[in-house]
């Protein structure tokens, strides 16, 4: 799955363009290293998203193409705010 659609599935980032215009502005990184809007994304990957001066780190639990907001936190696990 490709890392723009895994934010906004996720809802990590709330529009998929949003998350393409993180990504062109290199502030999303996979397994530490800085990727492109169209990067594939698997399970067990490790996802660090910058905001500002702040960030967030996740670990991928699994991808589903489409889910309910409630269901959404299940794809993926914080490990540091």
């Amino acid at each position: 799955m490709r890392i723009d659609k895994f934010l906004k599935n996720s809802r990590l980032i709330k529009r998929r363009t949003v998350a393409k215009d993180a990504c062109d502005q290199e502030r999303v990184s996979v397994n530490d290293k800085i990727v492109k809007a169209g990067a594939e994304v698997k399970e067990g990957d490790i996802i660090r998203i910058s905001f500002g001066n702040s960030s967030l780190t996740v670990k991928v639990l699994k991808l589903t193409e489409s889910c309910r907001k409630e269901d959404a936190a299940s794809m993926y696990e914080i490990i540091e705010e």
